[in-house]
């Protein structure tokens, strides 16, 4: 790419999202490969009106069903309900076409942990058409909306949880978080943390994946055992047709761990932090998208960390809980 051209796509990206520094939910659509476009949709349900998501759930239905042609699925949002979409984040890839060709549909759970509510990202539900595979997608699809709530965040780490029995899933997740577990490497080890996540995970959010309260759950490997009952019966795979990671270290480690006729799925649990954000820019993000990221990046910043404070300074505006000064003499209400 050109030197004109990253500046032009970057100026592109700044102008549109200008516009939008004032919204609490992203709806952000950004140019991820040379041919491809990504739209990242916050809260669907709450911000979308009747038919903008209406036509959102029709493209991921489309996807799905080039992706499962004899399978359903039923949960979720699927379904279409705008609760359900009220708390997901939808990571849709379009062609030039604008046809949709893959999503990834994130879930933000609150989970209690010590006394508190914790919040975790779910990354969810992954689809992609069978004529698109091979396009390097995984990276966007898996990490950039993360990465861009935790920018958003204030680069505050975020924990991330993910459900799977494919071993090139588990392998991604391994090595682009931080302190995944369960994972092969030999540094992965269990904290108290994320025992009482999963728990409360367990506990209250089945719903979000699609495991069904009949399904056990191993706290020493954090296997859950016969997922495939609460909706996501069609998502059941067998080892041999699981997609299998470049690295046959990951692939062993499911092979052993799972039991692929009963359903069994892993339940990691790591964070997005400086250090995840640091890999996932230098192994997975495209070449072609890194000038669209990094402006987006910069707004999103803007929005969270120096837009509060140039507000906060002035005193003649409203602000959030903040009032601007009275002019003096005014009597107070």
């Amino acid at each position: 790419m050109s030197i004109v051209a990253a500046a032009r796509r970057i100026r592109d990206t700044l102008g549109f999202w200008l516009t939008a520094l004032g919204q609490e939910a992203m709806d952000l659509s950004l140019r991820t490969h040379a041919d491809l476009r990504t739209r990242i949709v916050e809260s669907p349900g709450t911000t979308l009106d009747d038919a903008a998501l209406a036509a959102l759930v029709a493209d991921l239905r489309t996807i799905a069903g080039k992706t499962l042609p004899a399978g359903d699925l039923t949960y979720g949002i699927f379904s279409g309900a705008r609760e359900a979409l009220a708390r997901a984040i939808i990571t849709l890839v379009s062609d030039a076409n604008g046809r949709p060709i893959a999503f990834n549909a994130l879930a933000v759970m609150q989970v209690a942990r010590d006394g508190e509510t914790q919040q975790v990202i779910h990354l969810g539900l992954v689809m992609v058409d069978p004529e698109a595979r091979g396009k390097g997608l995984s990276g966007v699809l898996y990490g950039l909306t993360t990465l861009l709530l935790f920018i958003r965040d204030g680069l505050r780490p975020k924990w991330i949880s993910n459900v799977t029995q494919v071993p090139a899933v588990a392998g991604m997740v391994c090595e682009t978080f931080s302190d995944v577990f369960p994972s092969p490497q030999p540094e992965a080890r269990a904290s108290f943390a994320h025992l009482e996540l999963a728990r409360g995970i367990m506990r209250a959010h089945r719903a979000v994946f699609g495991v069904g309260d009949d399904a056990g759950f191993d706290e020493t490997r954090f296997v859950i055992t016969n997922a495939y009952t609460g909706g996501s019966d069609a998502l059941k795979k067998t080892y041999d047709a699981a997609p299998k990671h470049r690295d046959d270290l990951y692939n062993g480690f499911c092979a052993r761990e799972l039991d692929y006729a009963r359903g069994d799925d892993l339940l990691q649990l790591g964070r997005i932090d400086l250090a995840a954000a640091r890999r996932y820019l230098l192994r997975a993000i495209p070449s072609g998208s890194l000038p669209a990221l990094l402006a987006t990046s910069a707004v999103l910043a803007l929005q969270r960390m120096i837009l509060p404070l140039v507000h906060w300074l002035d005193d003649t505006r409203a602000f959030g809980s903040l009032r601007p000064r009275r002019p003096s003499g005014e009597a107070a209400p």
